[in-house]
């Protein structure tokens, strides 16, 4: 008789373990949280399990989205500029109640100065007992006025600073947004918010220019010792080419190993010498292990130089940059080349290639 076929074991099903854990524990079934839940699950972040499991059963939304921003920022950041932003708005609109406060305040106060002008100069009005009756009347509402007031500002004064804390921390989380986190450069969001602004002033536009840089052969580079050796080439590229532009410029990596520098105040002359100096710059830098002593190098730049007075708008002067770029690598690479008139990519060659 043919033996029977061994029974498999029912494959868990996670996903609902899970979510009946959280509907059990009263957790929001929303995918920051389950991002949470599942990573504690299974176990892959030790650290992360041990705080979740101090919380019990009666976790706080902001108590999880405080741990959620230490491990998933990804996830968890929007959910704090939401929580930020319901911050300003709540003190906005106690600023608002106080104004409006303050408005019936000084409209009652108004009132009372108003009955006591007609009973001060009334037909009836006779005597020093009236008169310092409507003395004391004004006095009192002066006071009280005055005090209130006075509270009233120094509650102002308090939601400002409030305010301005909230907008200290949004504009952090800003600035995260527009960094890149490997080489803790401006992104690409943050340069096309950049790029577009230099059209913006036309005095700037004769002394403002554009490089593009790229790495050449980074793919080698990544094929042959892998993505950690070439992030941390990538870092020191980054960090090479911030030392040498001026202070003032703006560098940014736009693409896997591409960076761009936006300068101002320079010739196209002066541009150009920027550029040699970070090409020689990173030329000259022995990228090793110093632990091994593998010598991952020798690492170049080609860079493509364009004036925003040679381009029609932002996407021209790109394009234009690259343009020189493209030039740069294929005539040998390690270059620098300036935009030129009647440019062109050699159609019988695929950019792409120069691109590794």
């Amino acid at each position: 008789m043919a033996a029977a076929p061994a029974q498999k074991m029912p494959v868990p099903d996670i996903a609902a373990q899970v979510t009946h854990a959280m509907r059990v524990m009263g957790i929001a079934p929303i995918p920051r949280n389950y991002e949470l839940y599942y990573e504690a699950y299974i176990g892959s972040n030790p650290k992360l399990t041990k705080e979740l499991a101090a919380l019990g059963s009666k976790a706080t939304q902001e108590e999880l989205d405080e741990i959620g921003m230490r491990y998933f920022a990804h996830i968890h950041r929007p959910a704090t500029l939401e929580t930020a932003h319901r911050n300003l708005s709540a003190q906005l609109t106690e600023i608002l109640n106080m104004l409006r406060d303050e408005q019936h305040a000084l409209e009652n106060y108004n009132q009372i100065l108003g009955e006591a002008y007609r009973n001060i100069n009334g037909k009836s009005a006779t005597g020093v007992e009236l008169l310092r009756h409507a003395i004391n009347i004004l006095a009192d509402a002066t006071n009280a006025t005055m005090t209130e007031g006075k509270e009233r500002v120094e509650n102002v004064v308090q939601k400002s600073f409030e305010i301005e804390s909230i907008r200290q921390e949004l504009d952090e989380y800003k600035r995260i947004a527009n960094t890149d986190s490997l080489t803790r450069l401006a992104n690409r969001r943050a340069f096309d918010e950049r790029l577009t602004g230099v059209y913006n002033s036309e005095k700037s536009r004769h002394t403002t220019g554009l490089l593009v840089a790229d790495i050449d052969h980074f793919k080698k580079v990544n094929d042959a010792y892998g993505h950690p050796v070439g992030d941390k080439i990538l870092a020191t590229v980054g960090n090479l080419i911030r030392l040498t532009v001026p202070r003032e410029a703006f560098v940014a990596r736009t693409g896997g190993e591409e960076f761009a520098v936006i300068v101002s105040d320079l010739s196209p002359e002066e541009c150009q010498a920027v550029a040699e100096r970070v090409r020689a710059a990173v030329a000259a830098t022995p990228f090793k292990n110093s632990k091994t002593g593998i010598n991952y190098g020798p690492i170049t730049l080609s860079i493509g130089i364009c004036m925003v007075s040679e381009a029609d708008d932002p996407t021209d002067l790109y394009q234009k940059s690259d343009l020189a770029l493209y030039c740069a690598k294929n005539g040998g690479r390690n270059r620098v080349v300036h935009y030129e008139d009647g440019m062109r990519k050699d159609s019988g060659k695929s950019w792409l290639i120069y691109r590794r």
